[in-house]
């Protein structure tokens, strides 16, 4: 229900640039999951982001084995204080990590795709999704354009 809601808030916002422009207008559409599965950079993120995660999975079986091998209360209770403690910030410095990632990626992919709007003279670049009939695929351009990077 919600991606119908984006989708229409989308396509209103598509409607509104078509009328709002000369008839003569040009809107360019990118596939941007494609976009993302081609391009190296955001692939190396992905796997960069995976192996943190891997990282986390094995910091806590450490510490559900080193747990067992706690006898008293006191040092249980002490021990999973500190190991929270601990996760937590793990946990907040992946988040961290992957917003960055995400954000890095998506500035390039828009930074190449402004550059083949302005050197194709559209109006705009919308997403694939957006787009039910016309407009310019701009897909492969940018996709081999940050490969070139």
């Amino acid at each position: 229900m919600k991606n119908l809601k984006l989708m229409a808030l989308f396509m209103s916002a598509g409607i509104v640039l078509f009328c709002a422009n000369s008839a003569n207008a040009e809107v360019g559409y990118i596939d941007y999951q494609r976009v993302l599965e081609s391009y190296p950079a955001a692939q190396a993120a992905v796997k960069e982001i995976d192996a943190k995660t891997l990282e986390l999975q094995q910091y806590v079986l450490e510490q559900e084995k080193q747990y067992k091998n706690l006898s008293t209360p006191l040092q249980k209770q002490n021990f999973e204080t500190q190991a929270a403690n601990t996760l937590k910030s793990k946990q907040e410095a992946l988040m961290k990590l992957q917003r960055d990632k995400e954000a890095q990626i998506l500035n390039q992919i828009q930074t190449v795709a402004k550059s083949i709007m302005v050197a194709q003279r559209l109006d705009a670049i919308l997403s694939d999704q957006v787009v039910f009939v016309g407009g310019v695929d701009v897909t492969d351009q940018v996709i081999s354009k940050l490969k070139g990077q």
